[in-house]
């Protein structure tokens, strides 16, 4: 038996882990306290993961689909060989508009996503879709107004805030802040610090709250209007913090002022009492900080929803302090930054719909395939991903991905999306390669952690590095090799600290810029077989720790690293490669928060026109009505279910059925009792569902699980498939993001069994 220190790859905490392997087997799995962010912590889902390493749907080798639809195995060069020829072809034929890559990454597989990134390079392309674009476009939208730039991205200081407001999110079962459980009790047990919740549903986190507001589903920018009205009405928003660090108040003020408050709050159904409990609390904190999540991030009014979360703490003061929220540093560049007021945005053909932060929405993705005539998508790279369960509207994506003419599949199992694929390509499993997270958003202390792999590739698989670098050499976007760039990496003194290297990187960089776009696979096939332990998939992570150590030096010392001007970030480097528990990469004192913004006198521009014109509309907007008497929440996070790399059944505890919650009143109307089947429709589909009876959701709403919906080789759907019941045009009408928590419905029973 060995052990080994690695991490959960379950959600964006990415906490580490303590994992025994005996017989090539994941024999028991503990928290690391070793780690230097969550020093042990665990939940019940990590505990599990040996359900993702070992189980029956793996894939093992390259597949092809043939003119019957069965697949046959080939080999990586015949399936590299075929996938290379088609798509050159394809990008003379019609340009780079006609492919696009979907996902990239996934959860906790930043690392192989540096390499898959090169492929849109090689392709021409500007098309990425990833799941960020269903869940977060819209605040990285509002950061680039706010703060000058998309990639300036927020955190919330939960730990020290003596004032905790959580928004559509239930850290007790969704996590999402460091160590959540046992910060939701530190909380609850301090007389001195409050804890209000808002959301549809009394959830696990509720127990922990000393408010709940339990609002109705879609309500939440007339609740967090009528707050700001409040705060600004009765002079308790911070002058001077507003005075010296943001523009465009007067604006945002007569807005606010023209709030009717008491309606609002009528609409959203709670009470006005606690509504201004809960406002003046917040404003008169020594610190508070806001904690959302998809909650407000997928119902009615999303990027509003985002702009009046910011406000809350911005025209509170509450930013850039310790118990606040902050922006933070990233040592993967994941995000990037879009503006769609500049005359050189790349628009989409059909729907005209812009990037943000370099991402496009997957709602609009069967349309682009389907109805953009010749500047259609003909061919799209799935990778980590399974669109056809876990991004809106199944039957808009089965019907727009049957009309590619290629699609190709990278992923460790025979997914629902994959089996619609012409090549499937078998990815090693996050835990037998080597790999990182660039979920590393915290503030004022930052940490990086690269994985080692724990086992070796699974028969034939291969790490995505090696997967994209032969592709790349095959469509001849790279040569085959760089034999004196690989000999200076051979032969240079370990006391150079591959500096030499560097510079005949940068040379070559310079001379061929051509190749910059394709960086990572050269460093990986000339630096990365020098490295330590097989770590060649990690050689782009040197120019990055260069590259941080250059624009935080101060705070990259104030972690321990040591060096001068040209040593330090090689320093960086090679601690990153050998603390096989995770680095602390930084320390930033708060006052250091502000040469994170992006606008160049580092003030924030709290007029957004767009949201103030979309505030000013809510006074008289009408609630949707129509034929579906329930709002079905979708996404529901439950002690059971986690992102679609769990693929067996089995790993979970309870719950196996994703089991509708409902309201007993509601359950007794429709002569539904606990356990029953019902039919549940939307305006899209139908699909049958096990009934709980809960009162802890609110009459005319229901919740159904994510995570849910996989096929087996029968067919029967484990669950339920939610994206068989949204609809692509449901969404917010700037960012496209889907209304999940908020999909009209109606039930009935239904006597067949699930």
């Amino acid at each position: 038996m060995t052990t080994h220190q690695t991490a959960c790859i379950l959600c964006s905490r990415n906490c580490g882990l303590r994992i025994d392997v005996e017989d090539g087997q994941f024999t028991r799995i503990r928290g690391d306290e070793d780690h230097p962010l969550t020093r042990g912590y665990i939940c019940q889902k990590a505990a599990r993961l040996g359900h993702y390493q070992h189980h029956g749907e793996r894939l093992t080798q390259p597949l092809k689909r043939v003119d019957d639809g069965r697949f046959v195995p080939v080999s990586w060069d015949e399936a590299l060989t075929d996938i290379a020829a088609r798509l050159v072809a394809l990008r003379e034929r019609h340009g780079g508009k006609s492919f696009a890559f979907l996902g990239g990454g996934g959860q906790g597989n930043h690392l192989g996503g540096a390499y898959s990134g090169q492929l849109r390079a090689a392709m021409k392309s500007h098309n990425a879709y990833n799941s960020l674009g269903q869940e977060k476009t819209g605040d990285f939208w509002l950061n680039g107004r706010l703060f000058g730039r998309q990639t300036c991205h927020t955190t919330e200081d939960v730990e020290h805030a003596d004032f905790v407001l959580f928004i559509g999110c239930n850290p007790f079962l969704a996590h999402g802040i460091p160590n959540a459980r046992d910060t939701l009790k530190h909380i609850q047990k301090d007389p001195a610090r409050t804890m209000v919740l808002v959301d549809p549903r009394r959830t696990e986190t509720a127990r922990y709250a000393d408010i709940h507001l339990q609002l109705k589903p879609g309500t939440d920018a007339y609740l967090m209007s009528a707050m700001l009205a409040i705060i600004v009405r009765e002079g308790l928003h911070d002058r001077d913090f507003i005075a010296r660090h943001c523009e465009g108040f007067e604006a945002v003020e007569q807005a606010l002022q023209a709030i009717p408050v008491e309606d609002y709050v009528r609409r959203a159904d709670v009470p006005l009492a606690d509504v201004e409990k809960v406002a003046r609390g917040f404003a008169a904190a020594k610190s508070a900080c806001v904690r959302v999540d998809l909650g407000i991030q997928h119902t009615l009014h999303t990027t509003l929803n985002g702009y009046l979360e910011k406000l809350l703490y911005l025209l509170t003061g509450n930013f850039g302090i310790r118990g606040g929220n902050n922006l933070h540093t990233m040592f993967l560049p994941i995000l990037g930054h879009t503006d769609e007021r500049s005359p050189r945005i790349r628009r989409t053909p059909h729907h005209r719909m812009f990037p943000i932060a370099g991402i496009l929405p997957p709602n609009i993705l069967p349309d682009e395939i389907l109805k953009a005539g010749e500047s259609r998508i003909r061919a799209v790279f799935v990778d980590s991903c399974n669109p056809l369960l876990t991004w809106p509207d199944t039957a808009a994506y089965r019907e727009a991905f049957a009309t590619l003419e290629l699609m190709v599949v990278v992923d460790v199992a025979m997914t629902e999306t994959a089996r619609m694929a012409h090549y499937v390509l078998p990815a090693a499993s996050q835990f037998e390669k080597w790999e990182a997270t660039g979920f590393n958003l915290e503030f004022p202390a930052n940490a990086f952690h690269l994985r080692q792999p724990l086992l070796p590739p699974a028969h034939d698989c291969l790490p995505e590095p090696e997967i994209y670098t032969r592709l790349l050499e095959k469509m001849g976007a790279i040569p085959a090799s760089f034999p004196w760039l690989a000999r200076i990496a051979r032969r240079e003194p370990a006391a150079a600290a591959h500096l030499g290297y560097m510079a005949a990187f940068a040379a070559l960089m310079v001379r061929r810029r051509q190749l910059l776009p394709f960086a990572p696979s050269i460093l990986y096939r000339t630096l990365g077989p020098v490295l330590p332990d097989g770590a060649a998939a990690a050689a782009p992570l040197l120019p990055l720790s260069m590259l941080y150590a250059q624009k935080y030096p101060a705070e990259v010392r104030r972690a321990g690293h040591h060096g001068n001007r040209l040593t330090l970030g090689t320093a960086l480097f090679r601690a990153i490669l050998g603390r096989r528990a995770g680095t602390l990469i930084s320390v930033h004192e708060h006052e250091d928060m502000w040469t994170l913004m992006g606008t160049p006198d580092r003030r924030v521009r709290l007029a957004i026109p767009e949201m103030l014109d979309e505030l000013a509309a809510l006074r008289d907007e009408v609630a949707p009505g129509g034929d579906f008497p329930f709002i079905l929440m979708a996404g529901e996070r439950r002690s059971y279910n986690a992102n679609q790399i769990y693929r067996d059944p089995a790993w979970r505890k309870v719950d196996a059925h994703g089991a509708m919650r409902l309201h007993p009143d509601d359950a007794a109307a429709l002569q539904l009792a606990d356990g029953d089947t019902a039919l549940c429709t939307s305006a899209r589909d139908s699909i049958a569902v096990v009934v709980e009876l809960d009162d802890s959701v609110r009459r005319g709403v229901v919740t159904l699980p994510h995570g849910y919906g996989q096929q087996g080789d029968d067919g029967r759907e484990a669950g339920p498939a939610l994206n068989r019941l949204t609809d692509a045009a449901h969404c917010d009408p700037l960012s496209r993001t889907p209304y999940h928590k908020y999909v009209p419905v109606h039930l009935r029973k239904q006597e067949s069994a699930v």
